[in-house]
């Protein structure tokens, strides 16, 4: 793990696409800005887990279980013209 000193208003580069600011300190809290081009995915670490842990429960999943999800079944409606 690199570990890197920051003050407020400092950026750290990750590659030449991803800035991290230091936008405030308060207390033990530290706020960061992240600048990501759109097709990185920024995530809180619990977030990212949650998301991993969902897509595994869904892998696991019998595809007879979500094609009723993907496809609902259609029920036919009559109309009558008057």
């Amino acid at each position: 793990m690199l570990v890197l000193s920051r003050t407020l208003d400092e950026t750290i580069m990750i590659g030449e696409d991803v800035c991290i600011t230091v936008v405030d300190i308060r207390g033990d809290k530290v706020r960061l800005g992240v600048t990501a081009p759109r097709h990185v995915k920024v995530h809180r670490q619990e977030v990212y887990e949650a998301i991993q842990r969902e897509n595994r429960e869904a892998a696991r999943l019998d595809p007879d279980q979500i094609r009723p999800v993907l496809a609902p079944e259609r029920k036919s409606v009559v109309v009558s013209r008057i």
